[in-house]
């Protein structure tokens, strides 16, 4: 299952939008209202809940400054990835994406799309107000 944000324009250069979604303490600031837990767990680890969700816990796997970083599960049952791709459009004005991507099976694809597609949109339209 592949599902992609909506593309958000940020007033920031790639550079200052890498190094804010690098820190893994961020992530706080770009959480939907209805979070219950935001625990950073070490410097490329963090877990959050959201209410009535089990915790997940994510893992920075994969970063090639400045346009993508890439944050795991780290443990758990459920194997996927939170993609974020930043493209430069001019020296202060980057594109972020965020993307998710995991393999379900299609009845916890179905109960998880809506779900995840919300909430890949909140973090991505909170980028721009938190940096």
């Amino acid at each position: 299952m592949n599902l992609e944000s909506p593309k958000i324009n940020v007033s920031k250069s790639p550079e200052a939008v890498f190094d804010f979604l690098a820190d893994v303490k961020n992530f706080k600031s770009l959480m939907p209202e209805n979070i219950s837990k935001f625990e950073v767990l070490s410097e490329d680890t963090f877990v959050f809940a959201l209410k009535g969700m089990p915790e997940i816990v994510l893992k920075k796997k994969e970063v090639v400054p400045p346009n993508k970083i890439i944050l795991g599960a780290a443990g758990g049952k459920i194997d996927f990835s939170l993609i974020g791709n930043i493209t430069k459009i001019d020296e202060a004005t980057s594109e972020v994406q965020l993307q998710f991507s995991g393999d379900f099976n299609p009845m916890m694809a179905m109960m998880i799309k809506g779900p995840i597609s919300k909430f890949i949109e909140t973090l991505a339209t909170s980028i721009p107000k938190a940096i």
